[in-house]
């Protein structure tokens, strides 16, 4: 991933500029206020672990809360752990990966999946080669709740010193895991012009591929993506990138003749000669997908939520849902009741930011947003990441990361009211 020192600086410009499309949509409704939000500890740490960032959530088939995160230690190594929720604590801490040539990077980090059958799937990302972006996904499984771990499966067969990464991970059926992911086999060059594609595949319980497949011959090439499961099939969203660098969300569907022609969930036109480090985030329940990304067309930031009511195949016009000064890094989650919460960064001052959340309503009316919720203050820095949601049947889970003192990962709880709740 390549983040030139040109682009950090137009962004950080672009987020301290007002809104040119009309103020955000900020009158709140009282029926859409979230609980107050309750702190959660951290998974205990080691004596000797001088770091934590990269928090990931999800949830296995029984609704708990798992976290894989990445621990900085006193020998200025790097391992990868994970942790299950246990009430307000935390429980099978384990270690995923540690001594090896570990890619770590603030906007490209590891994740874990609880397949149906309990077995763990997580991956990371390992340098391959010499060059300063190539680096290749590795995924391993667990069969024991993280105690021992499968040898590392590369997913993807090209075989090239090449970038691969920003990795989603999803259970395929009972014991398998799908994932899709960057991949920058389609031109192994050493400057950051180079094109990255999308592509996915599925691994089986014994470690065996099947399925990779082409999604993009061309995306944005250090974006995260995101994926949800609806009533006719999986789809993955990611930022797109035309020959002209118009750098729009994309969604793919995947049907019973495959993968569909991607389409743009909403034309923003945002043309950016740049990859701003700031990919889509999706949720599903039964047919209805809504994503959450960033966008910044016309030098005016936004955070925007788009709606689909038919499997992703069409979106409804989208609203916008920040404060009118974004950093974006979104996630998107549904309450029990099927709207959506989002979360995002708002900037502050010139190093600060807060971390919110916001719920939305949509219905035959339109959408109707409630008050934003403001978690906690953090840094606007790069090593403050990307807030994550997971919902749980009582609540929101959310985590981030401070930078001072020290890189550290803290969690709230969100309840949810009883008219989330019903």
């Amino acid at each position: 991933m390549r983040e030139p020192t040109k682009i950090s600086m137009a962004l950080l410009a672009l987020a301290s500029l007002a809104a040119c499309d009309g103020a955000p949509n900020s009158t709140p409704a009282s029926n859409l206020e979230l609980g107050t939000p309750v702190a959660l500890e951290a998974p205990p740490a080691d004596s000797n672990v001088m770091a934590r960032n990269t928090p990931h959530l999800t949830l296995d088939s029984r609704g708990q809360v798992w976290m894989s995160w990445t621990e900085r230690l006193s020998d200025s190594s790097v391992q990868v752990r994970v942790a299950r929720q246990n009430g307000s604590s935390w429980d099978s801490v384990r270690t995923v990966a540690m001594q090896r040539p570990l890619f770590v990077n603030w906007a490209d980090f590891p994740s874990v999946a609880v397949l149906p059958n309990g077995d763990l799937v997580a991956h990371w990302l390992e340098r391959e080669g010499g060059g300063k972006y190539a680096y290749g996904v590795r995924v391993v499984r667990s069969r024991d709740e993280g105690r021992t771990w499968s040898a590392p499966i590369t997913p993807h067969t090209d075989g090239l010193a090449a970038e691969h990464g920003f990795v989603s991970l999803w259970t395929e059926g009972q014991d398998e895991v799908g994932l899709v992911w960057l991949d920058g086999r389609k031109s192994a060059m050493p400057d950051s012009a180079r094109e990255m594609t999308i592509r996915s595949a599925v691994i089986r319980a014994d470690g065996s591929m099947r399925d990779e497949a082409l999604l993009d011959a061309r995306a944005c090439d250090c974006c995260q993506t995101g994926t949800a499961v609806t009533g006719n099939g999986r789809v993955v969203v990611y930022r797109d990138r035309t020959a002209e660098e118009i750098r729009d969300i994309a969604i793919t569907r995947r049907t019973a003749s495959g993968w569909t022609e991607p389409t743009i969930v909403a034309a923003d036109n945002w043309h950016y000669p740049g990859c701003p480090v700031n990919g889509p985030q999706a949720a599903s329940r039964g047919d209805t997908v809504v994503v959450a990304w960033f966008a910044a067309p016309n030098d005016s930031a936004r955070v925007r939520l788009a709606r689909s009511v038919d499997g992703g195949a069409t979106f409804g016009e989208p609203v916008r849902v920040d404060e009118g000064n974004p950093m974006g890094r979104v996630d998107v989650e549904l309450a029990p009741d099927g709207q959506p919460v989002v979360s995002w960064l708002e900037q502050r001052g010139a190093d600060t930011s807060e971390v919110m959340v916001r719920r939305v309503r949509f219905d035959s009316a339109g959408s109707t947003m409630g008050a934003p919720l403001a978690l906690a203050r953090t840094s606007s820095a790069r090593q403050s990441g990307f807030p994550r949601l997971v919902a749980t049947r009582d609540g929101l889970v959310a985590a981030w990361t401070t930078v001072k003192p020290s890189l550290q990962v803290h969690l709230v709880r969100i309840p949810f009211t009883s008219e989330t709740s019903r």
